[in-house]
This record gives structure tokens, C-alpha cells and sequence, in this order.
């Protein structure tokens, strides 16, 4: 469950000016963009769903601006040589099976890559965290692999998508280091990428995810002052996103900061 908190604003109304103040001189030029389920099930109250024909058309307009989807990894990668701009990342959470019969397709054709956040806790099960809406099925162990040998990067949706800002210490443990120990054993790769259930996110969930070793981890909004690469800010898309929202939510990202400050 996501709410849009991205949502463009009527057309006609000026853009606010930037907030400017500490930050750094060059303007930001890479942004993230957050998906979820890609299918054509009509049911979906938490605007969690693009529709394939969608996703299509949104990559397509990205591609008509010169811009290519990258995973999160390859983006900070690009970062660090100062050459991410053209780029958007694209993540994907959850793990639904729909990523590997549905999304892969789609990313292959216009020759993009990205990140999935799974749940090495809920292998092969359902997305029971929902309270109501269809049920779909997630990714087992063979489709992560196959996503993996697709050339997309497996990160850590944590063990089984709870609020990681309300879990006791054991939990939130087991939630972030043993979800990343048993995705590495499953992908035979190093797991560089968290991304917090929700998009609920607080000072000791971003601890607990640097100490257990990631590189980076996803929120929605920008964390607590200081978090960084730890709580990177994403821009929620969905099926309404037709070519005038994305340019708008593009052009909104770095007035409210959900783009990734440059290095």
C-alpha cells in the first residue's frame, strides 16, 4: 500500500520555486521511480498496478527524452563518475511473479535494467500484508534467480514486509541482516540494496540497515537529516502516469526533493 504523494499538480499552476538553502551547488539530475505489480488485473485499490500497454508507453517516453532505466546499483554506480545524468533508476517492490512473466519482457525491449526488492521470507507465497485487494502471488526461488541471470539486481524487501519502525530488536534484525544473508545464498551475489516495507523509515531502521552491511536503502520521502544513500527518496508510478504526469512529477522531483543529490 502506497499512497501518491507525487501526484502533479494542475497545469496551469506555476511550479514553486526550489528550496535551495544547504543544498549543493550543482542541481541534482537522477531520479528513481517506484513500481510495483505489472499485470492487467483490473482490481487495485492501492494503486499498486500498471498495466502492461502502460508500462510500455512510460518507457517509451523516457527513451524519446534520452533517459535509460538502470537499476538502483547501476545508478549509484554512474554517480560516483559523475556521469547518472540521462539516467532513472527503476525499482520494482514486493517481487511479484508478474515481474519476471511481465515487467522483464518490457525492460528487455527498450534495453533497461532495474531493481526488484523480494521477500526471502515469503518464497513462492502471497502479498498476505494486504488487507484487502486481490491476492498475487510472489516470486519464488527460481524466478529471483531467473531475474538475476536477467541481469537485474535482487535487493531485500526485508524477511515479510512489516513496519520496520515498529519492530522489536530482534525482528528488525532478522528483517534486514538475515534477509540479506539468505538472498546472497540464493543469488550467489552480494546483496547491495534495502528497501524499507511502506516506505516507513526512522533513524533506527536506517542503522539497522547500515550496519548489516548494504550499500543503500529505499525509502519514498526523503529520511531523517543524514541518512543519505540510506534513505534514498523514489517517485511512485502508476497506471494514471500518462506522458503529461511524468514530465510534471520529473520536473516536481527536485523541487521537493526526491532527487538523488549528486556526488
Amino acid at each position: 500500500m502506497v499512497a501518491d504523494i507525487t501526484a502533479a499538480p494542475p497545469a496551469a499552476e506555476p511550479l514553486p520555486a526550489p528550496d535551495t538553502e544547504g543544498r549543493p551547488k550543482r542541481r541534482p539530475s537522477a531520479w528513481v521511480a517506484m513500481y510495483h505489480s505489472v499485470s492487467n488485473c483490473p482490481e487495485d485499490p492501492y494503486d499498486i498496478t500498471v498495466t502492461p500497454g502502460r508500462l510500455e508507453r512510460q518507457f517509451a517516453w523516457m527513451a524519446a527524452r534520452g533517459l535509460r532505466g538502470v537499476s538502483v546499483r547501476e545508478l549509484l554506480d554512474a554517480r560516483a563518475l559523475g556521469l547518472e545524468r540521462g539516467l532513472v533508476g527503476l525499482t520494482f517492490d514486493d517481487g511479484y511473479t508478474d515481474f519476471v512473466t511481465t515487467a522483464l519482457p518490457v525492460l528487455q525491449r527498450w534495453g533497461f535494467t532495474a531493481t526488484v526488492f523480494v521477500l526471502p521470507g515469503l518464497l513462492g507465497g502471497e502479498n498476505s500484508w494486504e488487507q484487502s485487494g486481490p491476492r498475487k502471488a510472489l516470486l519464488d526461488t527460481d524466478g529471483i534467480r531467473f531475474a538475476a541471470d536477467a541481469g537485474m539486481e535482487i535487493g531485500s524487501h526485508g524477511l515479510s514486509h512489516i513496519d520496520l519502525t515498529k519492530a522489536l530488536d530482534d525482528e528488525l534484525h532478522a528483517e534486514v541482516a538475515e534477509s540479506r544473508y539468505r538472498l546472497a545464498e540464493l543469488t550467489d551475489e552480494d546483496v547491495e540494496g534495502f528497501c524499507y516495507p511502506y516506505g516507513h523509515v526512522d533513524e533506527r531502521a536506517i542503522d539497522a540497515v547500515r550496519s548489516a552491511g548494504y550499500r543503500y536503502g529505499c525509502a519514498i520521502t526523503p529520511g531523517p537529516a543524514g541518512s543519505g544513500d540510506f534513505a534514498l527518496p523514489r517517485i511512485h508510478i502508476g497506471e494514471a502516469d500518462s506522458s503529461i504526469r511524468l514530465e510534471l512529477k520529473r520536473r516536481l522531483a527536485w523541487v521537493y526533493g526526491r532527487a538523488l543529490e549528486s556526488v
